[in-house]
């Protein structure tokens, strides 16, 4: 029988393992529940998403719910409500979900709703597409009952005033977007099934009606509950062009342990893009059995793992560190 100062042990060598990006490539069974999402704003998101997953909840509802922390709270300027807005002072929001089954939704360019996830996961469940946007997704999400209101803050209009004074537009450069850090979130539930979530409020100062990877099923998110789940962050055209979360999961379905997935990821990347030192990208990908791994671009990314004994954040390896 396995004591609880062993368990304690087994978990800490784990979460050891997870911040070197190195996990036992062994098939051992599932480590559930768990929850892993993107950078430090990652932490509060992975504590709502495990009171879901703590009382036996579905992996979908806790990637919902959790992400909604971000996209609430003010001072996370690159998420929902405080997200820095586009070149004309509007703030778009770009976001998806993703299930078990491979059902899945998503809104683009949509405007004026605090909680852009709730509306894709309505898009998921109540209708038989996978994306709305702009006016539609407006349409759609006041029709659901969903409020409209303004969500730019006196912060957010500060910094694009002044951005206004130069009109400076480096989308690509990592040093100067450096509010850019999009959450997503993988989530693996106690029946051992995996759900994703994604949502942004994209590249502060952007040109109007530009979206990102985000919304973007295969790009910004995939799952498949056969083999395991991968997301990303980052500059989002890099990873649309390489379909960048489907890529990880099918090499994972070939045998590669995450964090091997995640590196060829980054690598693909680089070798179709010669200007690669000048973005930054960031994946973050979990297993079937509960392996997590993550690698990035550039150093600086950073990614959060709870496991019902501790909600850690981790620096993820990179290419150029």
């Amino acid at each position: 029988m396995t004591t609880r100062r062993q368990f304690l042990i087994g978990t800490t060598a784990s979460l050891a393992a997870l911040g070197s990006g190195k996990m036992s490539l062994g098939k051992e069974p599932a480590r559930r529940p768990l929850v892993i999402s993107t950078w430090n704003h990652g932490l509060a998101s992975n504590d709502r998403a495990w009171e879901i997953l703590s009382k036996n909840g579905r992996a979908v509802d806790a990637v919902e719910a959790g992400v909604q922390v971000a996209e609430g709270d003010p001072d996370v300027t690159s998420v929902g409500y405080g997200g820095w807005p586009d070149r004309e002072g509007h703030v778009t929001l770009d976001s998806c979900i993703m299930d078990e089954k491979g059902n899945a939704g998503s809104v683009a360019f949509l405007q004026n709703f605090k909680h852009p996830v709730a509306v894709a996961r309505k898009v998921m469940d109540d209708t038989p597409h996978v994306m709305l946007v702009g006016e539609g997704a407006r349409r759609f999400a006041l029709e659901k009952g969903f409020k409209e209101e303004d969500l730019l803050t006196e912060q957010a209009r500060e910094q694009w005033q002044k951005w206004l004074k130069t009109e400076e537009y480096k989308p690509w450069s990592p040093q100067s977007n450096p509010t850019h850090d999009t959450i997503s979130m993988l989530a693996l539930d106690q029946a051992g099934d995996l759900s994703g979530s994604c949502t942004t409020s994209g590249l502060a100062f952007k040109m109007h009606g530009r979206v990102g990877d985000s919304p973007i099923i295969g790009a910004a998110l995939f799952v498949d509950n056969e083999v395991g789940s991968a997301c990303a962050t980052g500059v989002g055209e890099e990873v649309m062009k390489t379909v960048g979360s489907f890529l990880i999961v099918e090499l994972m379905r070939n045998g590669m342990s995450p964090i091997d997935a995640c590196k060829e990821g980054v690598a693909r990347i680089i070798r179709k893009n010669p200007n690669w030192r000048d973005v930054q990208v960031g994946y973050l990908a979990m297993d079937r059995y509960g392996r997590v791994g993550a690698y990035a671009i550039h150093p600086g990314f950073q990614y959060a793992v709870h496991d019902g004994i501790e909600n850690r954040l981790f620096n993820a390896e990179s290419h150029s560190g």
